[in-house]
């Protein structure tokens, strides 16, 4: 998701909708999320940073690079940035948000069975102030949605045995 997002803010994807030579991104993708897990960052910051790179002009990676080397330079003030109170960076989110919402525009609310389910997705992650969990609620209500609206045949069986999984992690907790 994060990967077709920033490239579809970027505009590389083709007519259809597709990521050409997608293996090599989600790989590079892939290994980011790990060595930022290992890090201790959140992937979703990937996402944020990403997308704005990418609304600011950046699409070969040398935003990314230049990114990465001045948060390296950043860790030597570390201590001193943690005198600035978390509130003050609520500007920024809010501006990240906005574009981050910009893509909703292309849901086809008309169809209930695509536009409840982004719906639940984006209420589910305000509420549970969580995107993993808006995305569960997400998957799950597509699936069902698609299941008994008669729209089986549009459902994917990778996206069926995910929606099972996450309602198990619902349900076992």
């Amino acid at each position: 998701g994060t990967l077709i997002g920033v490239s579809t803010k970027a505009g590389f994807l083709d007519k259809e909708g597709k990521l050409p030579r997608i293996k090599g991104a989600l790989f590079a993708d892939a290994l980011a999320t790990t060595v930022g897990a290992v890090l201790g960052t959140s992937t979703v910051t990937t996402f944020v940073e990403s997308a704005s790179g990418v609304s600011d002009g950046g699409r070969s990676g040398l935003t990314a690079l230049t990114a990465g080397v001045l948060f390296l330079v950043a860790l030597l003030f570390s201590p001193i940035l943690t005198t600035i109170p978390s509130f003050a960076t609520t500007p920024a989110l809010v501006v990240v948000g906005l574009m981050m919402v910009e893509n909703v525009r292309d849901i086809d609310f008309s169809d209930y069975t695509e536009g409840f389910p982004a719906f639940m997705t984006i209420l589910m992650m305000v509420v549970c102030y969580s995107i993993s969990e808006g995305l569960v609620f997400g998957v799950i209500s597509y699936v069902l949605l698609k299941l008994f609206g008669g729209k089986k045949n549009e459902l994917n069986p990778v996206i069926v045995i995910i929606a099972i999984l996450f309602f198990l992690k619902l349900i076992l907790g």
